[in-house]
């Protein structure tokens, strides 16, 4: 028998053993219908790399040098931090830091959420079995049918009584009980049900497959949300190589920095050590009466800067050591740690820019701009197809019957498809409007690709200019210093020999100590610019830029290992 749905869309149920023709009619209908989802058209727009929004090369003067490389040659992080020690402590952060952790689970999540959204492109499967014992007077007969329903947010249950409707079906029996599970409703699930009756009492079996508000995606909704949230997924794993690329540029740094303090530190215990003899020496002179009391007091004082410069440094030293434990994630050997910067800084490669600034767009923060570029392009595709109807498809395949042993038996054989067709005629302009705020976030999207753009170009020719001069000024940091020392020595001779008072030996000693302090910086500011140039240009060659836009290296799209 036919049970009419209570829903705006059609319910097709299996006829009788006399209608074969009208059900391969209602087969085809079906299958007509699932292989819309195959052919579903994009209303996305078409993506178009925009032009880039700085000039096409570095800059060129005084302050740059010539670059001569084509472009950005395939690197690594040890083609770049040469020094053992170096590498193995990055090699210890890799494994270890948390920042690295938490962005390893922030690729995780947003690739759950990629399939998650994926899974919308395909039917849902869901396996029901059922066992119904009910009694009733003599004289009843037995009754079994099948019902398409509806019900509100999720599944309802069939009525019970004589004859009785329930929410979900309607079963007609008479002096018998009828039991029917629920429809589909707004925004939930819901299948068919079985009504079966008997007049003296009995049992009821069935099993059945069901798939439930399954929505054909004709005009690519689903398509464009899955492709939205896909580019999510590379932007997240983008930017998970922005922090790898900036957790090795943080340790040499670190690294750095360290030997930097370490050489400063030895500097302050000479300038210690040579202030404690000037005092005796002075003090020793005045004792014999041939210094004033003044030269031991400016003595002293030299003694007690170098003193407190003394203390600092052993302080910088050893925050520079917590610094280094924290980015690693667990605490470094001593022998991995550089004893001076002019031991660590020629260990840092000085690595090419090329000539053309398109090598920016394999910057990972580049990378992951346009990713969200793309995703937002594809979300306006998810809201124009929202303007349109959507049709949704529910079926049933199963058997039904009074005997276990006839349930398999063709007799008990049914099934029912109730494709349905919905379009909000009134929504005060809201699906519109969300087009519209689709739009506006990808010139936002836009902007901010561009935005990063411009900012790693002057980010790389900052870094290109610094190089261009460092050069120079460490020459003319090394004369100083050479000069200054020689003036020391000169100096202080003058000074044991009664020609020159103490004050010029002074002056000279602290001239001497500010060179040596202004050289150390100098080499660290050169090194660190190296490290610099190795973030700004992107690091490592974890990705391809392509003409369709920005590719991974593994088809996964994971993180390529050293």
């Amino acid at each position: 028998m036919t049970h009419h749905p209570h829903s705006s869309g059609a319910t097709l149920l299996a006829p009788s053993p006399t209608g074969k023709g009208k059900s391969r009619r209602t087969l085809r209908v079906s299958l007509a219908l699932a292989l819309l989802t195959t052919s579903a058209c994009s209303m996305a727009p078409k993506y178009v790399r925009t032009d880039l929004p700085v000039p096409p090369s570095w800059p060129v003067g005084d302050a740059y040098l010539r670059q001569s490389e084509a472009a950005l040659p395939a690197i690594t992080y040890a083609s770049v931090f040469t020094d053992p020690r170096l590498q193995r402590i990055i090699v210890q952060a890799l494994a270890n830091n948390r920042d690295l952790r938490v962005a390893a689970a922030n690729i995780d999540a947003a690739r759950a959420q990629y399939r998650i959204q994926r899974a919308d492109l395909f039917p849902t499967l869901d396996a029901t079995g059922r066992y119904t014992y009910s009694g009733g007077g003599s004289g009843a007969s037995s009754t079994t049918g099948s019902s398409t329903g509806n019900g509100t947010g999720g599944t309802g249950t069939g009525g019970t009584g004589t004859g009785g409707t329930g929410t979900g079906g309607t079963g007609t029996g008479t002096g018998g009980t009828g039991t029917g599970t629920g429809g589909t409703g707004t925004g939930g699930t819901g299948t068919g049900g079985t009504v079966v009756t008997s007049s003296s009492g009995g049992s009821a079996w069935s099993v059945g497959l069901a798939t439930t508000s399954f929505e054909l995606d004709v005009f690519g909704r689903i398509r464009s949300l899955s492709r939205a949230a896909l580019d999510r997924y590379f932007a997240t794993e983008a930017a998970a190589r922005t922090v790898r690329i900036t957790l090795v540029g943080d340790i040499a740094d670190a690294w750095l920095t360290y030997a930097a303090d370490r050489t400063l530190l030895q500097i302050a215990e000479q300038t210690a050590n040579s202030a404690r003899r000037t005092v005796q020496l002075t003090d020793a002179r005045r004792a014999g009466g041939i210094s004033p009391r003044t030269d031991v007091r400016q003595a002293e004082q030299v003694l007690a800067t170098a003193e407190a410069d003394l203390a600092q440094q052993r302080t910088l030293v050893a925050q520079d050591g917590n610094l280094l434990q924290l980015l690693v994630g667990e605490p470094v050997e001593g022998a991995l740690l550089p004893a001076s910067i002019d031991e660590a800084a020629p260990t840092v490669a000085t690595l090419p820019a090329g000539l053309d600034s398109r090598i920016l767009l394999r910057r990972p923060d580049v990378v992951q701009a346009e990713y969200e570029l793309r995703a937002t392009n594809a979300e306006i595709g998810a809201a124009r197809a929202a303007l349109f109807p959507r049709i949704s498809l529910t079926g049933i395949v199963g058997f039904a019957s009074t005997a276990l042993s006839s349930l398999f038996t063709g007799g008990a054989f049914n099934y029912s498809v109730s494709p349905q067709v919905s379009y909000s005629i009134f929504q005060a302009g809201a699906a519109r409007a969300n087009v519209r705020f689709t739009e506006a976030q990808r010139a936002a999207a836009l902007a901010s690709y561009e935005r990063s753009i411009q900012s790693a170009f002057r980010e790389t020719a900052d870094g290109l200019a610094r190089a261009g001069t460092i050069d120079a000024q460490l020459a003319a940091n090394r004369r100083n210093l050479e000069a200054t020392s020689d003036t020391l020595r000169l100096t202080d001779a003058a000074y044991r020999g009664g020609i020159t008072p103490f004050l010029n030996t002074l002056d000279a000693q602290r001239t001497f100590y500010t060179a040596q302090r202004t050289l150390v910086a100098t080499q660290l500011v050169a090194a660190s610019n190296r490290v610099t140039l190795y973030r700004v240009l992107g690091g490592d060659s974890s990705l391809e830029a392509t003409a369709d836009g920005p590719k991974p290296v593994t088809p996964s799209g994971a993180p390529r290992a050293e």
